[in-house]
C-alpha cells in the first residue's frame, strides 16, 4: 500500500507538471492542423482530385511537404507524445472529480485516447523519417495476412466492430455535448462557448461517421475476405464518395472534420489539463 500511494503521488506530480501541460496544449494545435489537412484531403477525394490517402497519415505527409514541414511534423509528434503521457496519467490516477462508475468510464476513455495519441505520434515520427508505406496500404496488408486463417478473419471482424462502435460513440459524445465538461467554460465568453459547442458537435459527429463507416467496411472485408476494403479512413471516405449524393455527403464530413480541427485550437487554450 505505501508503495502504491507513492507511485500515485509521483504520477500526480508528473500530471501537474507545467512543462507537460504546455507540451500537451501545443499538441492540440498540431492535432488541429492535422485535422484541417485531413479535411482538405477529404474534399479532394470528394471532387476526385486526391493524390494521397484520405487519413491522418496523408495529412502529415502533406504537412511534411510544405516549407518547414519536417520541423512542424516532428513538433506535432512531440506534442502528441505529451498528450499521450498526459492521458496515460489521467487513466492511472486522474479524474478525481468523478465518482464510482463515472470515474471508471472517464479513466477508460483516457486509456483509449492514450492509444490514439501514441499511434498518431508514431505515425508522425514515421513520416518525419520517411519510413514505411502509406497507412492504408499497411492496414490492407495486415488485414490480408490475418485473413489467411479463420481466427484471423474473426480478429479483423472484431477490430471492425470495435471501430464501428467507437464511431457511434463519437457521434453520441458530440450530439450530447459531453465534451463540454472537459473545457474551462467559466473562462470563455458567451460567443466562445457557443462557438466551441458548435465546432465540437460538428467535429465529433463527422469523425464518428468516418470511423463508423471504416469499421463497417472492415467487417465486410472480414466476411467477404476482401482486404482491399480494410484500408481504414481512406476506404471509408472513398466509399462514401461512391454513394448517391456522395460528393455532397463527403463535403459535409470534410467540413465537420475541419470543424474538429478548429475545435482543437480552442482546446489548446481552454482544455482542462
Amino acid at each position: 500500500m505505501p508503495l502504491t500511494r507513492s507511485a500515485e503521488a509521483t504520477a500526480s506530480r508528473t500530471a501537474d507538471s507545467r512543462w507537460l501541460e504546455l507540451l500537451a496544449r501545443a499538441g492540440f494545435v498540431g492535432y488541429g492542423i492535422v485535422h484541417l489537412l485531413f479535411a482538405w484531403l477529404a474534399l479532394q477525394i470528394a471532387f476526385g482530385t486526391s493524390t494521397d490517402d484520405g487519413d491522418q497519415s496523408g495529412a502529415l505527409r502533406t504537412l511534411s511537404a510544405q516549407p518547414l514541414g519536417k520541423f512542424l511534423v516532428i513538433a506535432t509528434a512531440v506534442g502528441l507524445l505529451a498528450m499521450a503521457i498526459w492521458q496515460a496519467l489521467e487513466a492511472a490516477v486522474g479524474h478525481r472529480g468523478e465518482r464510482g462508475r463515472d470515474r471508471v468510464m472517464e479513466r477508460l476513455a483516457s486509456a483509449g485516447r492514450t492509444i490514439v495519441y501514441l499511434y498518431f505520434a508514431w505515425t508522425a515520427f514515421k513520416v518525419f523519417s520517411d519510413a514505411g508505406s502509406k497507412s492504408a496500404d499497411q492496414q490492407e496488408a495486415l488485414s490480408g495476412k490475418l485473413m489467411t486463417s479463420t481466427g484471423g478473419r474473426w480478429l479483423v471482424g472484431l477490430a471492425g466492430l470495435v471501430l464501428a462502435a467507437i464511431g457511434v460513440g463519437l457521434v453520441i459524445y458530440g450530439i450530447l455535448k459531453k465534451f463540454e465538461k472537459h473545457l474551462k467554460t467559466g473562462q470563455m465568453s458567451a460567443k466562445t462557448r457557443t462557438l466551441a459547442r458548435r465546432l465540437g458537435v460538428a467535429g465529433y459527429a463527422a469523425k464518428g461517421v468516418a470511423y463508423g463507416i471504416s469499421g463497417l467496411l472492415i467487417i465486410v472485408a472480414a466476411v467477404k475476405y476482401d482486404p482491399e476494403k480494410a484500408r481504414g479512413l481512406d476506404a471509408a471516405l472513398r466509399t462514401l464518395r461512391e454513394q448517391s449524393y456522395g460528393t455532397i455527403l463527403l463535403t459535409l464530413v470534410a467540413l465537420g472534420i475541419a470543424a474538429f480541427g478548429l475545435y482543437c485550437f480552442l482546446q489548446s487554450r481552454y482544455r482542462k489539463v
